[in-house]
């Protein structure tokens, strides 16, 4: 058994991603054997359902550089990337996709970048070969919205994958929230960061887990974690609309005493109300966005639960 700390450690969250691992192992071991830097590669088994676990044990028993981590369910993919980076040993660690929509040949630019003494090197997307343009477009739009009203500026076009150095996992390590937006926060704790360029390839195997439903949660996640606008445009809008009805009222009294009252208006009326009943509920929807936000992080409750793991020359430990 070795204790001496790898330089580079990759981090796969996986769930049910079984139909690529042999092929991503081979991809990783051939591009970082030619690197010449010592490596672990941490997969995260996120509650698969499939033989994900299984085909991760028969790798780290043909290569003990294999760390397996079998989380007690299926946390989601923010809470597995973050149990990855917080067993990652290395000098420096690289999030990586089970699905190898992330070429792991773009690992030696990222290392060059870091070796130049970066300590944050973000891949940036050139292309998403492979998905949908309603997709592709609307992760356009996210990313730009999310920069014209968060404080933190979030690269564009940039997923998980990306170089940490271990400066930056240390800062990361110190944020305490539950619900996280992975992507905010590798950018709130700052550092010295470039970027690189690539295209991003198809899946190789299987179907993606992230439907529209879960990445409008992602995106009310993201723009939560790092915006406020949305509460102050609550407050604006709710201030616009009284200004707005009290200017009606003035209408309505002066036509009264002018014309008179004839029972007239029902259907302004129901315009009037069925619009401020909209922004009302809007109003609230978002309050409760963030006092959800709230309740959550009182709780206090782990991000993530372990349930066994498979660490560097050593058997299973029950956690």
């Amino acid at each position: 058994m070795t204790n001496s700390r790898p330089e580079v450690s990759l981090v796969v969250p996986c769930h049910d991603e079984a139909a690529n691992l042999s092929t991503l192992y081979g991809r990783v071991r051939a591009v970082m054997d030619e690197s010449g830097k010592s490596w672990e590669m941490v997969c995260i088994n996120d509650g698969s359902k499939d033989d994900t676990l299984e085909r991760l044990l028969t790798l780290h028993e043909k290569d003990p550089r294999i760390v397996v981590i079998d989380l007690s369910r299926n946390f989601g993919k923010e809470a597995a990337l973050t149990a990855g980076l917080d067993y990652a040993r290395g000098e420096c660690a690289i999030p990586l996709d089970a699905d190898l929509q992330d070429p792991p040949e773009l690992i030696p630019v990222l290392l060059a970048k870091w070796q130049e003494g970066y300590e944050v090197v973000n891949a940036v997307r050139l292309s998403r070969d492979g998905e949908s343009w309603a997709k592709r477009a609307s992760a356009h739009v996210f990313y730009r919205i999310l920069n014209r009203i968060s404080e933190v500026a979030i690269p564009e076009d940039t997923g998980d994958f990306r170089l940490l150095s271990r400066p930056v996992l240390e800062a990361i390590k110190m944020l305490p929230e539950r619900r996280r937006f992975m992507k905010g926060l590798f950018a709130w704790v700052g550092f010295r960061t470039t970027q690189v360029y690539y295209r991003r390839e198809p899946r190789n195997a299987g179907n993606t887990k992230w439907n529209y439903r879960r990445l409008l949660n992602l995106a009310v996640e993201g723009i939560t974690s790092f915006s406020q606008v949305p509460l102050r445009l609550a407050a604006h809008l709710g201030l616009m609309v009284s200004i707005l009805a009290f200017l009606y009222a003035i209408y309505m009294v002066i036509g009264t005493l002018v014309y008179g009252n004839p029972v007239k208006g029902y259907p302004s009326l129901m315009v009037v109300v069925l619009f401020l009943g909209g922004v009302q509920l809007l109003a609230l929807g978002i309050i409760g966005e963030y006092i959800s936000r709230i309740y959550e992080e009182s709780k206090q409750r782990p991000i993530y639960l372990v349930k066994n793991t498979w660490l560097r020359g050593t058997d299973r430990k029950e956690d």
